[in-house]
């Protein structure tokens, strides 16, 4: 059963730092939360298990981190949310306008 809440709790911590860095902005409540689930994993393994399974708790912790955030990034995930439209438009100066309306009356 410690097992069990120690892999939960790293998989609920890894989650909410994704949640935290690619959908909602700043440093919030996920974010708080997902820190918060690592390092509760991390103290749970050292306490209820033994210290060695502290350790492999805190080197899964910083492995299945960046190996999260490297496979987001390399998904196509981030190009399906960033906006990719081209502004085809243009602006027109005011000196030139102001020339046209002198010219016109």
């Amino acid at each position: 059963m410690n097992v069990f809440l120690v892999v939960l709790l790293v998989l609920a911590g890894v989650a909410l730092l994704l949640v935290e860095m690619f959908l909602l902005p700043g440093f919030g409540i996920a974010g708080v939360g997902g820190f918060g689930c690592l390092i509760a994993a991390v103290v749970l393994a050292w306490l209820l298990i033994s210290r060695m399974a502290g350790y492999i708790t805190l080197g899964a912790c910083l492995v299945l981190s960046g190996l999260a955030i490297w496979g987001f990034l390399r998904s196509n995930a981030l190009d399906k949310m960033a906006l990719d439209s081209k502004v085809e438009g243009h602006v027109e100066l005011a000196k030139n306008k102001l020339k046209k309306d002198e010219e016109g009356k």
